[in-house]
């Protein structure tokens, strides 16, 4: 993504949001160049953000969550197909669940178990928001619009920290880059877990390439069934055949079996530049894609859902554990620790490779894994 000729760093302009900007007409807030900010609310009360550019555009929910509701480049809605035509103002996971980036966790993630109190992957995905900020500057990647913003998780007798995240919407690009801070506010340590759910379209016909070695062991099939879904003998009956032979979901033809969602859980490889790498390749050659960075979110999680009524792809959704809530994740050694007032932070890119980007990048990993 790097741009030759722009300086290392550049001086940001910020402007802090107010739930009070947010009107029913949609109104230009910021115009920089090519990129462009505006305001609006949803019917249902939910403020929104649209960051654009020269190839498309973002719509971010800055006060719930920090969502990004939905992403369209170069004519194409990257989103995933659900019921919700607007996001509701509400903090449970089901009842809005249609956006096409959400943050998961942070004081646990995943779908609870008996023994667990948290909910459908923790408190982070619809979080209000204290503080949301719109960012202008640039830097080795181009110019930039960014969403940033701060929740500040407190809980008497348990944790207090504060969640950072920063997506950066780039000109001429049609990839997006966001990065998370989690602080520990507390002088004991902070358990935490953190999965980034990208939802894609999934596209008849298209073809999945990624950095990792397609066999059993290393692209592995989950086949516990989360509480909240009901299966059929045949659903049982291709879990046992993915769990034999993963590379069949590698095409996604009309016959493979995806109701209501196939979850596989993949040790994915980085490349010289500790990036790992995930395209959803459609017929046109134009590419869904997401990088990460397995030495900061270690566990990788594929996700599909393919019914009636919704349809979603995370071709890979990055993690600090698989999603089977906090006892299981804690039994498994997946439950990582912010030291007493310490902070971490990770990052990965999402959005749209162009055909001769994604069929360059697609040709180095066949190359080597495929």
């Amino acid at each position: 993504m790097k741009k030759e000729g722009l300086p290392m760093a550049c001086q940001t302009t910020t402007v802090h949001l107010s739930p009070e900007l947010f009107g029913d007409n949609e109104k230009t807030l910021l115009d920089c160049g090519p990129l462009s900010a505006s305001v609006f609310k949803y019917s249902t009360g939910v403020a929104a953000l649209r960051f654009q550019n020269e190839f498309g555009e973002a719509v971010l929910l800055p006060f719930q969550g920090q969502q990004v509701w939905s992403a369209t480049f170069h004519g194409r809605n990257l989103t995933m197909r659900s019921m919700f035509s607007e996001p509701q103002a509400t903090r449970d996971y089901l009842a809005t669940y249609g956006a096409f980036f959400i943050h998961c966790g942070a004081t646990a993630m995943g779908n609870p178990g008996e023994k667990d109190r948290h909910p459908l992957h923790g408190e982070l995905p619809n979080a209000p928001f204290q503080k949301a900020w719109i960012v202008c500057g640039a830097d080795d990647d181009g110019h930039y619009l960014g969403l940033g913003g701060a929740y500040e998780h407190t809980m008497a007798f348990g944790p207090h920290y504060v969640c950072e995240p920063l997506l950066k919407f780039y000109a001429d690009s049609s990839v997006m880059r966001m990065s998370v801070t989690l602080r520990n506010l507390k002088h004991v340590p902070m358990e935490w877990m953190y999965l980034a759910h990208i939802n894609f379209n999934p596209v008849e016909n298209s073809r999945l390439v990624y950095t990792a070695r397609c066999t059993p062991e290393h692209v592995r099939v989950r086949k516990t069934i989360p509480t909240h879904i009901a299966v059929s003998p045949k659903y049982r009956r291709c879990l046992e055949e993915f769990a034999v032979h993963p590379e069949k979901h590698n095409d996604l033809t009309a016959d493979l079996f995806f109701d209501p969602e196939v979850c596989f859980f993949i040790d994915y490889e980085a490349d010289k530049k500790g990036w790992a790498h995930t395209l959803q390749i459609h017929p046109d050659g134009t590419a869904d894609y997401v990088r990460h960075h397995p030495s900061q979110l270690d566990k990788a999680v594929r996700w599909i859902c393919r019914v009636a009524d919704q349809a979603a792809i995370g071709i890979v959704l990055p993690a600090t554990a698989e999603p089977d809530g906090y006892h299981a994740e804690k039994a498994k050694g997946n439950i990582k620790v912010i030291p007493p007032l310490g902070e971490v932070t990770f990052d990965y890119d999402m959005g749209m490779l162009s055909a001769p980007d994604a069929a360059r990048l697609a040709k180095k990993i066949v190359a080597k894994y495929h």
